[in-house]
């Protein structure tokens, strides 16, 4: 090495999220700077709201109606829209204040099973 040369330190760490790894910032970083929501959760929640709204509306009949449409299987919407259906005090913590989550989206799916109560406790880490 030569005496020019400039080490820098950062002390990150990696976590496996959706079984991608995930660089976590250090933990005296800013909350604000850390803050944000796994994309493919949104995806999800935003996917199960307009599929609900389809049905709701009544431009689709049935979930196999929206399966077609979006080229994917009956199962795969029947699951998805379940997220449509979390409690308003954890759609709120996903989508408006952004926290991030504890699971991945099939885990989210599976929490949707859970009374409302329940679910918050579920989903992110406490």
């Amino acid at each position: 090495m030569s005496s020019e040369t400039v080490r820098v330190l950062v002390p990150l760490s990696i976590r496996r999220r959706n079984g991608r790894p995930k660089i976590l910032p250090p933990e005296n970083a800013l909350e604000a700077e850390t803050r944000g929501q796994d994309p493919h959760i949104l995806k999800a929640l935003g996917r199960a709201w307009a599929w609900r709204r389809r049905l709701e509306t009544g431009e689709a009949a049935t979930a196999s109606d929206i399966a077609k449409a979006a080229k994917v299987t009956d199962r795969f919407v029947s699951r998805t829209m379940r997220l449509a259906y979390l409690s308003p005090d954890v759609l709120e913590r996903l989508v408006i204040r952004r926290e991030p989550t504890a699971i991945s989206v099939l885990e989210l799916i599976e929490a949707t099973y859970l009374p409302w109560a329940r679910q918050a406790e579920q989903v992110f880490e406490q």
